[in-house]
Formats: structure tokens, C-alpha cells, sequence
């Protein structure tokens, strides 16, 4: 007798894949608390996340490789919705031994005399710190990022009198549909029960009322009354009318 033949379903190219949300982060953001966040509110809506440098924050929204980015302020908003979230500590940072690391914090002013380095035209934060390291100069760079790379023989200072770098977070306008907003609220602090959470606007089946099970009502009888009420109760004193003997 031949075996039976395996059948095999086709499969249905045209059916809907189930819909992934990418985001982009610069150096410096920890998207860990959000990303937990999202797993708990919407386990079925995969995310991706990659971190990238600050020349390619924009261009991974124009060419489709995320939805959303968090970028680091300021940015060509063309076509953009920009949501400014919060800003970041400047910081200096000099090779290990200068004598910044005397102090906790250093004044702008008082680094005139300084060789300062262009982080950009040293291809970003990690290679200009390398830079530092070797005696060179010195950089300004957010707190976050600074402490991201953690490059050996350099010391970084809170800077004051600098200005400050701002992050935000930025995708496409005409891109903006259910699931963008479920993950801007997630951002924003939004709790799961917010009106303005797209998960909490969908209708929840409505609960069966419970049962009764106090039963029916039971009428308590009536007790019979002992005494005869006295007619003399709540009148005045000496009200009552004496009879002759």
C-alpha cells in the first residue's frame, strides 16, 4: 500500500504580518524603562530598537529604518512632529590629570586658555575621546554621553555657564497612526487607564452583575405589645383632671 501523501497548507502572502514598531536612539537616551513599558501594554506589537550617532538621527526616519527617534535638539523639523522631552548636563571633559579634576564643577570663563576639539569633525563622541585621552584637547559633551563611552585616562566635570543640549523625540507627520500614540503616551508618563492612551479608548467587555446573596427580604412579625400606653405620658403636670370622691 503506497504511504499517504503529506499535505502541506499554502501559504497566504497576502494575509496582514503583524505590526512592528522600530525606534532610533542617539547616545546618551536609555530606552530600557519605556521598552518595559511597551512589552507590558502591548505584547503583541513587537519592538525594535538601535542606537545611532547624532549625524543619522533623522536620516534613519527618512529612510524608513525607524518610526520614531530620539534625537538630541536641534534638528531640521521638516515633515517632522518634534516632542521636546527633557534636557541634559554639559560636561567638560580633559585627559586624566588635568587639573579640572581638582574641582566638581568648572565655570565656562575659566577655560578660555583651553585647546578645545570639534566633536564632529573628530566623527563623534567616542573617536574625539579618544582624542582627549592622547593629550590633545579638551571637549564639551552631555553628561549621558560621556558616561556611555567611559573612555580610559579621561575626566569629565560638570560645566556651567554653557549651553545646554536638549532630547526629544521626532518621527513623521503624515506617519502618525494608533500605535505611534500608544508609544508617545508611553514616553510622555501616560499611565495604561489615560483617556489618551489609544489602548484604553478601545471598549472592555462589561462585567456580569453579581448575584444577590443576601435572598429575599424578610419580614420581621410584629410584637405584641405588654402594657397599655399611659395617658397621662407627655402631658404637664398636675394636666390631669382629679375626680371627685
Amino acid at each position: 500500500m503506497p504511504a499517504a501523501e503529506e499535505t502541506t497548507q499554502p501559504h497566504d502572502e497576502s494575509a496582514p504580518q503583524p505590526r512592528e514598531l522600530r525606534f532610533a536612539y542617539v547616545a546618551g537616551v536609555t530606552p530600557g524603562k519605556w521598552i518595559r513599558r511597551w512589552e507590558e501594554r502591548m505584547p503583541d506589537v513587537p519592538l525594535g530598537s538601535f542606537m545611532t550617532d547624532d549625524a543619522a538621527q533623522l536620516a534613519v526616519l527618512r529612510d524608513g529604518s525607524a518610526d520614531l527617534s530620539f534625537v538630541r535638539l536641534p534638528v531640521d523639523r521638516e515633515g517632522l512632529s518634534v516632542i521636546p522631552l527633557y534636557e541634559e548636563q554639559p560636561v567638560v571633559v580633559a585627559p586624566k590629570g588635568h587639573e579640572i579634576s581638582l574641582f566638581e564643577e568648572v565655570a565656562l570663563e575659566d577655560l578660555s586658555a583651553e585647546t578645545f576639539l570639534d566633536v564632529a569633525d573628530l566623527g563623534g563622541a567616542e573617536p574625539a575621546l579618544q582624542v582627549v585621552a592622547s593629550g590633545a584637547g579638551l571637549v564639551f559633551l552631555p553628561m549621558s554621553v560621556a558616561r556611555h563611552f567611559n573612555v580610559k585616562d579621561t575626566v569629565a566635570r560638570r560645566l556651567t555657564g554653557a549651553p545646554v543640549t536638549q532630547i526629544a523625540l521626532a518621527w513623521p507627520s503624515e506617519s502618525t497612526d494608533e500605535v505611534i500614540e500608544e508609544f508617545i503616551g508611553i514616553v510622555r508618563g501616560r499611565t495604561a487607564a489615560s483617556s489618551r492612551q489609544p489602548s484604553a479608548q478601545q471598549e472592555k467587555p462589561k462585567r456580569a452583575p453579581k448575584p444577590d446573596r443576601r435572598g429575599p427580604a424578610v419580614k420581621q412579625p410584629k410584637v405584641a405589645q405588654r402594657y397599655a400606653p399611659n395617658p397621662d405620658k407627655g402631658r404637664g403636670k398636675g394636666s390631669r383632671k382629679k375626680g371627685k370622691r
